[in-house]
């Protein structure tokens, strides 16, 4: 298991009893744009998705780099996604006068529209097979360590010729895990502005108590437009606005990037991430969430900076206590069992295959060294996905120590052989690297001390105060006086300084001192060499899995699905409600139904209504549906989602999953498993009637 962190946004779950053979009657299943599931929706629903209309939906798909998805409404650039999602790009735009992620946003003319500080927006064009020419580079015989190197350098290589070939961001994607790799090309843009969001607290209505619930009353959506050149891109490929939503029963298709799966990992590696990770990180969220709440209680100006934060935070420990339980369960325990061994009960029947055997416990073993590296690893270096927003590891948190760490690191790897450069670092990464490291995000120096001390503490406290390592890192002053003088000793808050500091040669930057420089170089040493060892488990856990997935496919053919890897996939499934209690749970709510909550809690937090919802009330109509649920197929990254019909028409946006879902990370269920979407009537009824947006439900609507 990845000991990286995900800001993946949709997390406590039930006992579920699960059906291991599910998969033959249910809407199961995130499928790549290169392998739909054709046969099956032929077979059910009798619907067939052309080529022409799987290639508009994919190229109306748009991937957010800070951690979620979106789409295009409009030929002008309009694209929406979750006030969630979002809420990075709102957090940077405050200030004292402007918390734009309370209050909300709308920006009436073009002119008007904020440009977001770093945020990519990702648009795939094109996918190619290239796991003959990755498994090539390893040869027969090679150390872990070696295999490792030459498969990176393969996949530098790839993606080095592709975008000088194409222009467009190329990302080589690991499937199966390790059992095959495609090529992602992706056309990027990175000046996005704000057009318009909603209030949080109508976005995140019923705030912390409702998160993965049902029903729901969440107008969870912003909406940006995408420039090219100083100007409105000009879109092609956008979806059609359907302002009825869609109906009870009716197939829906849902276009995402879901974020990380385990439902192919083995029973040796799952046992791990439940004893051993998933503990951990709750343990970290815990933390994290205590000392972020204190913060915000202390000011109005603490709560703004530290929102963001902490929303990701308790998202994220709902999210991973709820994994945690599914795994706990022993029902999901031994619907996981049973998967496993008739896999394994094929491959030992098979003379062929019966060597594939082994690969298991190639997998156990080097887990459990993964287990061993993990306390320096995650405390030092820490996974980087390009999907959170990301702090430092967790030794040192915080965006001044990031920058640092990006800086050294980019000066040092850029005198390597771009194949032998850590992933972020090289050439086809350049853009989205120099996207962040420049970043205008306004950097505060009390939340910096405050997060920074809380990390120092941790990793005395992990380490022992009397480590050598903790002891350097301390320089002999308590964490709060050393986080003090790094915070306020540091010039890395200034864009010039950093941008200076990058185009420095490796002989330059050894002369250049800064306290926060100087702290990453230090622990840069230690946290390579655990990167290194992590780097080498893995390595051998890609190579047993690639003969397990060929196992596989030799039995079943190559007609399932990978587990999810931030990339686009298609899911489908119906609008249907669930039984919950011995009772019946209906597929919509509307707009009644969140006054009526709000009457029934005095309209007193998190069950508040902003005061122009209720000034607007009389101008509604409170019968129009409001969220629904489906039972396709997603998980965290699918937050922003669109939700189209069979004509390809947006009829909603995936904004959660209810507490049954987050099982959903290790085996699939519908029996009660729901994916949570605001429908497209709610928003032009809120725009129209509410917000006086008029002129962008025009735009919206006009897509027809």
């Amino acid at each position: 298991m990845p000991n990286g962190f995900r800001r993946f946004f949709l997390g406590p779950v039930f006992v579920l009893a699960i059906a291991i053979d599910a998969s033959a009657v249910a809407d199961e299943g995130m499928w790549p744009f290169n392998a739909p599931p054709l046969k099956q929706l032929k077979e059910k629903y009798q619907f067939e998705p052309t080529p022409q209309w799987l290639d508009h939906l994919q190229k109306a798909s748009v991937r957010f780099n800070s951690g979620g998805s979106g789409s295009f409404v409009s030929a002008n650039g309009l694209v929406i996604t979750n006030h969630h999602v979002a809420a990075d790009c709102l957090q940077k735009f405050g200030d004292e006068q402007h918390n734009y992620l309370r209050d909300g946003f709308y920006a009436k003319t073009q002119s008007e529209e904020k440009k977001c500080v770093d945020l990519e927006l990702n648009v795939l064009e094109s996918i190619e097979d290239v796991t003959a020419r990755v498994n090539s580079a390893v040869k027969s015989g090679m150390s872990s360590d070696a295999a490792a190197g030459a498969r990176r350098n393969a996949i530098a290589q790839i993606e080095k010729e592709s975008k000088e070939k194409t222009g467009l961001r190329s990302d080589v994607v690991t499937l199966y895990q390790g059992g095959a790799y495609h090529l992602y090309r992706y056309k990027r843009y990175d000046d996005v502005r704000l057009v318009f969001a909603t209030e949080q607290q109508i976005a995140f209505y019923g705030g912390d108590p409702d998160n993965f619930e049902y029903p729901r009353f969440d107008l969870d959506i912003c909406i940006f437009r995408v420039y090219e050149n100083g100007q409105p891109a000009k879109i092609d490929n956008f979806l059609k606005w359907n302002s009825r939503g869609p109906s009870n029963v009716e197939l829906t298709f849902v276009s995402g990037s879901p974020g990380k799966t385990d439902r192919q990992l083995t029973l040796d590696e799952l046992a791990d991430t439940r004893d051993r990770y998933l503990p951990y990180v709750l343990r970290m969220f815990n933390r994290r969430e205590v000392l972020e709440l204190s913060y915000s209680a202390r000011s109005f100006g603490n709560a703004r900076k530290a929102r963001d934060d902490l929303f990701g935070d308790q998202n994220n420990r709902k999210r991973y206590d709820g994994y945690l339980a599914g795994l706990l369960d022993p029902q999901t325990w031994s619907a996981l069992t049973a998967r496993e061994q008739k896999l394994r009960d094929a491959i030992a029947r098979d003379p062929k295959l019966r060597s594939t055997t082994a690969a298991y416990d190639r997998i156990k073993n080097a887990q459990a060294e993964i287990a061993k590296n993990a306390p320096l690893y995650n405390y030092l270096e820490q996974e980087r996905p390009i999907t959170i927003g990301y702090r430092g590891p967790r030794a040192l948190s915080g965006n001044l120590f990031k920058y640092a760490r990006l800086l050294i690191r980019a000066v040092d790897e850029r005198a390597k052989p771009n194949g032998e450069r850590i992933p972020e670092f090289r050439d086809s990464a350049r853009e989205s690297l120099e996207l962040e490291l420049f970043s205008t995000e306004p950097i505060y120096d009390d939340y910096e001390i405050l997060r920074l001390t809380d990390s120092l503490t941790d990793f005395a406290s992990q380490f022992a105060a009397n480590d050598p390592l903790v002891q350097k890192v301390l320089a002999g002053k308590s964490p709060h006086a050393r986080a003090v003088e790094l915070v306020t000793g540091t010039k890395l808050k200034d864009v010039a300084v950093r941008k200076d500091i990058y185009g420095k040669d490796a002989a330059a930057l050894q002369a250049f001192h800064d306290p926060m420089i100087d702290l990453a170089r230090l622990v840069d040493g230690p946290a390579r060499d655990a990167r290194k060892r992590y780097d080498a488990q893995e390595e051998i856990k890609k190579q047993a899995y690639s003969e397990i997935a060929k196992a596989h496919f030799a039995i079943e053919g190559a007609s399932s699905y990978p587990d999810a890897t931030f990339t686009l996939r298609l899911s489908y499934g119906t609008v249907r409600g669930y039984e919950q209690d011995g009772k019946q749970i209906p597929p919509f709510t509307d707009f009644a139904g969140l006054y009526q909550r709000s009457v029934e809690h005095d309209n007193k937090s998190p069950f508040d209504l902003p005061q122009r919802w209720i000034d607007k009330k009389a101008n509604l109509n409170l019968a129009t549906h409001f969220n629904f649920v489906s039972d396709a197929d997603i998980i965290g990254g699918n937050s922003g989602s669109p939700v189209v019909n069979k004509a390809n028409e947006f009829v909603g946006i995936i904004f959660d999953g209810n507490i049954q879902s987050l099982v959903l990370d290790c085996i699939f269920t519908d029996k009660q498993a729901r994916a949570v979407s605001v429908d497209s009537a709610a928003i032009i009824e809120a725009l129209r009637k509410v917000y006086g947006a008029s002129g962008l439900a025009d735009e919206l609507e006009s897509a027809k």
